[in-house]
C-alpha cells in the first residue's frame, strides 16, 4: 500500500477544512487556531495564506483563486490573487461558540456548524444555513459540528456530531434547504473519533478519525467499514478528493512523545496510475 506523503508542514495545531477546485486544480485549507487560510497549488508548489484575526474553519470556493471563508468573527470574501480579504456576512453566533466544518449546496447556500469556544460545551452547537442575506438553524443541539457531505444528486446530507461517534443521515430538500433526520447510519467503535469527511463517487464516505490516526472508508447503505489508511500521526481531522481520485489529508498535533507530524497535510494515493 502506498504510504501518505508529507505535502506541508508549518508547525500548526490544528490544520483543517482541505476543500479541491476541481476546475481549477487549487487546494484550499485552514490553520484554525492560527487563523491562517491557505492555497496550495499542487503543480507548482506554489502555497499562499491570508492570516486572520480569530480562529477559521472553513472554506468555499467562489472562483479561481477566490473563496469565501468562515472565521469566528464572520465570513470573508478572500483574493488569493492579490492576499486580501474583505467582510461579506456574519450570522448571530454566540460569544462562546466558533465555526467548523462547513459545506455549500448548489443553490448557493453556506451550510455551517458551530461547537463551544474556547471549551466544547455539550449541545451548545448548531448547524446553520445561510442564503441570500437570511440564516436559518438546520439542526439544534450538537456538541462538536463537523463532516458535512452530500449524496451525488444532493437529496441526503451527511452530518457527523464527533461525540455521538455516528454518522447521522438527513433528507436535503435542495428547493427549501430544509433537512429531515432519517437515521444514523455509520457508527465508529474503535479508538477514532469522526472529525471531517468526504464523500467519493461510489457514495462510499471517507471519515478523517480523530485519536484514530486513520483516514476510513465506509459504505453509508449498510454502514460497513471497507478499508482504512494509516497516518503517521494520531489526530487525523479531515480529507478530500482531487481530480485523480486520490486523497488530501489534514491532521492535527496531538503532544504525544515522539509525533513530530501532527498538524501536517498529507496526499494518500488511492490510484496511483491515474496520477502524475
Amino acid at each position: 500500500m502506498q504510504q501518505p506523503s508529507l505535502v506541508f508542514h508549518s508547525n500548526s495545531e490544528l490544520l483543517e477544512g482541505p476543500v479541491f477546485d476541481h476546475e481549477n486544480e487549487l487546494l484550499y485549507f485552514v490553520s484554525i487556531l492560527d487563523g491562517i487560510a491557505y492555497c496550495l497549488n499542487p503543480k507548482t508548489k506554489e502555497i499562499l495564506s491570508v492570516h486572520f484575526d480569530s480562529p477559521v474553519s472553513c472554506i468555499y470556493i467562489q472562483d479561481k483563486k477566490k473563496v469565501i471563508a468562515a472565521s469566528k468573527n464572520g465570513f470573508f470574501e478572500i483574493d488569493f490573487n492579490t492576499l486580501e480579504k474583505k467582510f461579506a456576512f456574519q450570522i448571530n453566533i454566540a460569544n462562546d461558540v466558533r465555526y467548523n466544518d462547513g459545506i455549500k449546496d448548489p443553490i448557493g447556500r453556506y451550510i455551517i456548524g458551530t461547537m463551544g469556544y474556547p471549551t466544547v460545551v455539550d449541545k451548545k452547537g448548531k448547524v446553520f444555513s445561510f442564503h441570500e442575506g437570511s440564516y436559518k438553524t438546520l439542526i439544534e443541539n450538537t456538541t462538536i459540528s463537523n463532516g458535512l457531505a452530500f449524496s451525488d444528486d444532493k437529496s441526503i446530507l451527511y452530518f457527523i456530531d464527533t461525540p455521538t461517534q455516528k454518522v447521522a443521515k438527513y433528507h436535503y430538500d435542495l428547493e427549501k434547504g430544509d433537512v429531515v433526520f432519517d437515521s444514523y447510519v455509520i457508527e465508529l467503535k474503535g479508538p477514532g473519533n469522526p472529525d471531517g469527511m468526504c464523500i467519493d463517487k461510489e457514495g462510499m464516505l471517507w471519515i478523517a478519525e480523530w485519536g484514530g490516526q486513520c483516514i476510513s472508508k465506509w459504505d453509508p447503505r449498510d454502514g460497513a467499514k471497507k478499508d482504512e489508511h494509516n497516518l503517521p500521526c494520531s489526530n487525523v481531522t479531515s480529507c478530500c478528493f482531487d481530480n485523480h481520485g486520490n486523497l488530501y489529508v489534514t491532521t492535527a498535533k496531538s503532544g504525544l512523545p515522539g509525533e513530530l507530524l501532527g498538524g501536517g497535510l498529507f496526499y494518500i494515493e488511492l490510484n496511483k496510475k491515474l496520477s502524475s
